[in-house]
């Protein structure tokens, strides 16, 4: 709370969305939470804020994929005789990069994780973006939102719930569409 309330609080939480995206493992929930608390009024800078630093940081991670597929992913797949099993799950994760991206950027999944496979994938970097840019900013802007509607009460239902409501309410959403190109079959 305390550095919630300094002068560079909001560059230190650009600094943690954009490192969390990319290597880093403490979500910037952890600042983004009492910063809104601290400053109630300045909600939806914050969610800004950590929205774009995170697609930023993304794009970081995208970056360490990419550049390093070549020289250290694909020698050990080839090691292990997987390059073949590899492009077949690279194929299926471009099919779904979208919903792949979009689910870890709104859910407690560690997003890391898919920034840095979609580099490996070559998932097309717009698809990237617009499902990153989409999914954190949902995350951020309801998180923030609801602490700026209903304070500090809030805030041990979104630590101890959300992850877990963003998770279902995705699942939902997935498994509704998978089963509106079903029945459409």
């Amino acid at each position: 709370m305390d550095l919630a309330a300094r002068p560079y609080a909001l560059m230190f939480l650009a600094i943690i969305a954009f490192a969390e995206s990319s290597f880093f493992p403490i979500p910037p929930d952890v600042l983004l939470i009492p910063m809104v608390l601290a400053a109630r009024d300045k909600w939806f800078i914050m969610a800004i804020t950590c929205t774009v630093a995170s697609a930023f940081g993304g794009l970081a991670g995208y970056g360490i994929g990419w550049g390093l597929y070549e020289s250290v992913g694909k020698p050990v797949l080839e090691f292990y005789g997987y390059l073949d099993k590899f492009s077949t799950f690279q194929g299926y994760y471009n099919e779904w990069g979208a919903w792949i991206v979009g689910g870890a950027g709104f859910t407690p999944f560690p997003y890391k994780v898919i920034t840095i496979a979609s580099g490996v994938t070559g998932l097309d970097l717009t698809v990237f973006m617009i499902a990153s840019v989409l999914s954190r900013g949902a995350r951020f802007f309801l998180v923030a939102f609801l602490l700026y509607k209903f304070g500090d009460p809030i805030r041990k239902f979104i630590e101890n719930n959300l992850g877990i409501l963003a998770t279902l309410f995705f699942i939902g959403l997935v498994g509704g569409f998978a089963a509106l190109k079903f029945i459409g079959h």
